[in-house]
């Protein structure tokens, strides 16, 4: 029972934060996903999660007025956590100083410091998930050159494909006319250098990283550090 309440609640926060997405890709552009990139992605997402219609239509009113709604803005943050590990927190905030203080509260909770750039450490990149089972990594590799992708990252799972951000609707758009609509579409920071962690030291940032993905305010965290297979089944067995 506590565990399928504790389930219900983080369901709740993620309807919540997709819900501020939607909102806010509606009020910066068109409220039709055919000619608003950042609310095709959003609606995309929000169709991953399970999301309600009802859910996605009142946060589509909310941007035009038809609903009651706050007046999100826009928020990203950068600093250091546990071993030294570069972050970078977006969010979407009505209350910037709030969101601001609680942040940096948590950071210092967890051994980090808000405040230092760090964003050098990553790169910004367009990135488009298919499913792996949409086509072999060739064939997916040469759709993706064609369109104009920088690189592919085929798993069992997924197939990433990476573009430049001002190329990322190009690519999805030619990507999608061969393969249909993708599973996400979306900007991303991606880390050019990772500092490995010990058992310690990924315990510590994984705790810093779980307490600021349940704020409300904090939409995306992205952090550089890299754990082994081995410290991980450790941390399983904990």
């Amino acid at each position: 029972m506590h565990r399928k309440g504790a389930q219900d609640a983080k369901r709740a926060r993620i309807f919540s934060k997709l819900g501020r997405e939607i909102t806010v890709a509606a009020r910066m552009g068109q409220p039709d996903p055919a000619f608003n990139p950042r609310l095709r992605a959003a609606l995309i997402a929000a169709r991953q999660a399970n999301m309600t219609k009802d859910a996605v239509e009142r946060a589509i009113k909310k941007a035009s007025g038809a609903g009651q709604g706050d007046d999100y803005t826009e928020v990203r943050y950068e600093g250091r956590g546990p071993a030294g590990v570069a972050l970078i927190v977006e969010g979407l905030t009505d209350n910037r100083n709030r969101t601001a203080s609680d942040v940096r509260s948590m950071f210092s909770k967890h051994g980090g410091a808000l405040g230092e750039t760090v964003a050098f450490q990553f790169d910004r990149l367009g990135v488009v998930r298919y499913p792996a089972s949409v086509a072999d990594a060739d064939t997916v590799l040469e759709a993706a050159i064609e369109a104009g992708a920088q690189d592919v990252i085929s798993g069992e799972e997924a197939h990433e494909i990476l573009s430049a951000p001002e190329d990322l609707n190009t690519v999805r758009d030619a990507l999608e006319a061969r393969f249909g609509e993708a599973l996400s579409a979306r900007l991303d920071w991606r880390p050019n250098l990772t500092v490995p962690l010990d058992e310690e030291g990924a315990t510590a940032i994984f705790k810093l990283i779980e307490a600021l993905d349940d704020h409300d305010d904090v939409q995306n965290v992205y952090a550089n550090f890299e754990v082994s297979d081995a410290v991980l089944a450790k941390l399983s067995e904990g």
